[in-house]
This record gives structure tokens, C-alpha cells and sequence, in this order.
């Protein structure tokens, strides 16, 4: 007996399962951009008033105006506005912020904020295109003015990593300011150059 894929096939089916993975991908894109208006402030605080923070300081307000455009035309295309995805992304700030950061120095916090701005482009790029799929029309087209913002501006904040090129006790330097992080920044450049050391002393194989 065959088989019948009509039903998995059909117009129908297609488009409730690209409605369906249009909805998981905007639940992201609120975690994502929860995250974006969070991690650029915090590294605003860290750094202060240099060329990096002040790129940061343009992403963050991007985020803040996405968040809350979004909402409006996601339910325009009858998808969810998800209250959990900024929930579940505050907390993976927090918990960066708390513990993650800790073992970090600042340009390496700061890229790890670029990987993330990073992510969120592709996740739009993509987000776009299943929109136009579904004939999401309205939300891929806040995609693409999304996109012709926010790329320009992580542009932006890759040619700020010359900063800590040029600064590099800053860039070196505990990405927290705190006894704790400063304390676990030491230990780990101790194990560094404690392993550097090794590797310079231990005879190589002939």
C-alpha cells in the first residue's frame, strides 16, 4: 500500500509549516533583539566614552525602536508577540553579565556582543525570505529596512575593533570592574603564561 503525501504536500500544509517556522523565528528575534538593546549598554558602562561604546550606543537605540515597532507588525501577520523570547533573553544577559563576563577581557566581551549582532543579522536575512514565502508581506518588508539599518551599523562596530588595536592595556584589561572578575581575570592570564612558558621549555620531538 503507497503511501498518500498529497496532504503533506498540498498548498495548504506548506503554508501552515512555513507560518509555523515563520512564528519560532520571530519568538528569536524578540530574544535577540532583547539582547541587543542589553549588551551593547552594558558594554557602554565598561568602556566608557571611546569610539566602540559610541557605535553600541546606536545599535542599543536600534534595538529599543525594533522592539517596539515589532509587535505591531507581527500581529498585522497574526503571529505571536513574544513576551517569552524577551524574557528568555534579559535572562541570558543577566546571566552573561553575572557569570560569563566574568572570565572575560574587554575586547573579548566585546566580540562576544559582535557575535550576537552578528546572529541577528543572518536571523533577519532569513526571517525576510520565509516572510516572502508566506506572503508575510509586511514583515518582510520591516525586515528589509531592518537589514539596511543594523548592517551598516555592525559595519560600524567592526572597524571599531581598531580601538583596541591601538589600547591594547584597555583590551587586555578585565571586562568587569568588580574584585571578583578582576580576580578571575588574573588567575586565568596566570594559567596563560604559566602554559606559554611550558611550551617554550619543553623540548619538541626530533
Amino acid at each position: 500500500m503507497q503511501h498518500d503525501q498529497t496532504a503533506e504536500t498540498s498548498p495548504s500544509h506548506a503554508h501552515e509549516l512555513d507560518h509555523a517556522w515563520l512564528a519560532n523565528l520571530v519568538r528569536e528575534l524578540f530574544q535577540t533583539e532583547q539582547s541587543a538593546r542589553r549588551h551593547p549598554r552594558i558594554e557602554i558602562q565598561r568602556l566608557g566614552d571611546v569610539p566602540p561604546a559610541l557605535v553600541l550606543r546606536a545599535v542599543a537605540a536600534h534595538a529599543d525602536e525594533a522592539l517596539v515597532a515589532l509587535p505591531v507588525v507581527v500581529t498585522e501577520e497574526q503571529l505571536p508577540v513574544s513576551l517569552g523570547g524577551r524574557t528568555v533573553g534579559a535572562t541570558f544577559s543577566a546571566l552573561r553579565n553575572q557569570i560569563v563576563d566574568l572570565f572575560l577581557t574587554a575586547e573579548r566581551s566585546y566580540r562576544a556582543t559582535l557575535l550576537g549582532m552578528r546572529h541577528g543579522v543572518d536571523l533577519v536575512v532569513l526571517l525576510e525570505q520565509v516572510a516572502r514565502r508566506d506572503r508575510a508581506d509586511a514583515l518582510a518588508d520591516w525586515c528589509a529596512d531592518w537589514l539596511a539599518r543594523r548592517r551598516p551599523l555592525l559595519a560600524d562596530a567592526e572597524q571599531a575593533l581598531s580601538w583596541f588595536a591601538q589600547n591594547p592595556e584597555r583590551a587586555l584589561a578585565a571586562s568587569e570592574r568588580r574584585p571578583l572578575a578582576r580576580a578571575f581575570h588574573a588567575l586565568s592570564v596566570g594559567f596563560e603564561r604559566l602554559a606559554d612558558r611550558r611550551r617554550r621549555t619543553t623540548p619538541r620531538p626530533a
